[in-house]
């Protein structure tokens, strides 16, 4: 990689990253001769100068003063500075480096109220978001905890982890102050991200106290969310499906219901994702990443589903059609927020995932093919002889189409009987409700036709 000449501050060091090999160097626009060399595994403050004897060069001189883990960028700046000093007078300060850059950091924290050196907790999460990348996490695992560091501990990004690891009576008030101000369950999920961030950076750093300071902490009891519907509930949701506007909507929440995917991961759906021979969606990046995707397979509903909501995409959002499952609107061109007003849809999202695992009992549903399709991690020893898309072709398909059937049943007998179900869900439902949506773009065009003609008259 070829060198750099940046600003060189706190910032710009986190996002620099890592050659493929060997190093590169990023000078300082700001102070000659000062400059961090990039490796694989570190980066590491340098000066470099000529040392004069009697006004001429003698030889040029480089040092190093301090791994970036260790060493505020403000700091190492002043150890450069003296360096150069002392270079520029003919002194060589190879000896007593050690002292040299003590003296200067500890008149840097004297300064700033007893600031303690070493990795701080935004200096750890960068890093700590790099092995995450490199182990394949999903996009959305990484958002949030991107999102604990720099919303919910954005007063401590700067505060050293040492600090943290000798008091960690401060880790525990913090818990208590984040469960009052977000919640239980918000004060939970940024402790446990920071309990990750803090093991992590304690392999490169063993200064830090072994003993991890949110141990110090009195977790929240957290309660299992039991939102799911049985059968005897299911007709009144159909029925309240059936009456939303936006046709891609609906059947983006009845197809999350047949499948039992994770919201997130099914509005990224590709058409490119469907497979008709096969009768499966691809799933390519679920929770938990790459190395967990997987293939729904398709019940005859599911496939119907699917097939309306292409009929539906292409009329509202023909070039968002062409990429996405579930157009819409939006900057991204696919769906973007799947939650509904609970007066018009009272069950969505995770409510239907629930819903999906109570009704596999009824429908006959195994505990283990019920995790195979929800692709749950199977506890025990044998689960990993398990080889899943061998049962998928047969054995899991129809275990799929028992579920859509045992769903499905709660309101055949009264399709007719109501006409939202009937021309959602009937036959040649699509094909009517096209037709109708072509009849009342023609009655629009029409009617602006002719209020044009009387403006002109």
């Amino acid at each position: 990689m070829a060198d750099m000449r940046i600003l060189l501050n706190d910032k710009t060091i986190e996002r620099l990253m890592p050659p493929d090999k060997g190093r590169y160097i990023v000078r300082d626009t700001e102070l000659k001769g000062f400059f961090l060399m990039v490796g694989a595994r570190k980066k590491t403050f340098m000066v470099q100068a000529d040392l004069r004897k009697q006004g001429k060069r003698a030889s040029t001189v480089r040092l190093a003063i301090g791994d970036t883990r260790e060493l505020s960028t403000r700091a190492a700046r002043s150890v450069a500075k003296e360096y150069l000093s002392q270079l520029s007078r003919g002194i060589h300060p190879k000896s007593g480096e050690k002292a040299a850059k003590a003296s200067i950091a500890s008149e840097i924290t004297n300064g700033e109220n007893n600031e303690v050196f070493g990795i701080t907790l935004k200096q750890a999460w960068a890093r700590y978001k790099i092995a995450m990348q490199r182990k394949n996490r999903s996009e959305r695992t990484i958002e949030s905890y991107r999102d604990h560091v720099e919303r919910i501990f954005k007063d401590w990004q700067e505060t050293p982890l040492k600090q943290f690891g000798e008091d960690p009576g401060q880790v525990a008030a913090k818990h208590d102050e984040i469960g009052e101000k977000h919640g239980p369950y918000i004060a939970n999920g940024s402790m446990r991200t920071f309990r990750a961030i803090y093991n992590h950076a304690r392999k490169t750093n063993r200064e830090l106290p072994a003993d991890n300071p949110v141990d110090s902490v009195d977790w929240n009891h957290e309660k299992r969310r039991d939102s799911g519907m049985g059968l005897i509930d299911l007709k009144g949701w159909f029925f309240e499906a059936a009456k939303l506007e936006n046709p891609v909507r609906r059947e983006f929440h009845l197809f999350t219901l047949l499948s039992a995917c994770r919201p997130a991961a099914l509005r990224e759906a590709k058409p490119a994702h469907l497979d008709l021979r096969r009768r499966v969606l691809h799933i390519p990046r679920p929770k938990g990443g790459a190395d967990r995707a997987f293939d729904i397979p398709l019940s005859r509903e599911m496939i119907c589903c699917l097939l309306r909501c292409i009929r539906f995409g292409r009329q509202m959002h023909p070039y968002e059609a062409n990429d996405w499952l579930f157009p819409a609107d939006s900057t991204t061109g696919h769906l973007v927020e799947h939650k509904e007003d609970r007066t018009t849809l009272s069950k969505w999202g995770n409510d239907l995932r629930q819903t999906y695992r109570t009704v596999a009992t009824p429908a006959g549903v195994s505990e283990l093919d019920a995790r195979l399709l929800m692709n749950h991690s199977v506890p025990g020893v044998n689960s990993g002889y398990i080889t899943r898309h061998k049962l998928l072709e047969d054995h899991l398909r129809a275990q799929q189409q028992a579920i859509s059937d045992t769903m499905f049943s709660v309101f055949r007998d009264t399709l007719n009987e109501n006409r939202e179900i009937r021309d959602w869900l009937g036959i040649g439902a699509a094909r009517r409700q096209l037709l109708r949506a072509k009849e009342d773009s023609r009655h629009s065009e029409l009617n602006e036709l002719v209020r044009m003609r009387r403006r002109a008259a």
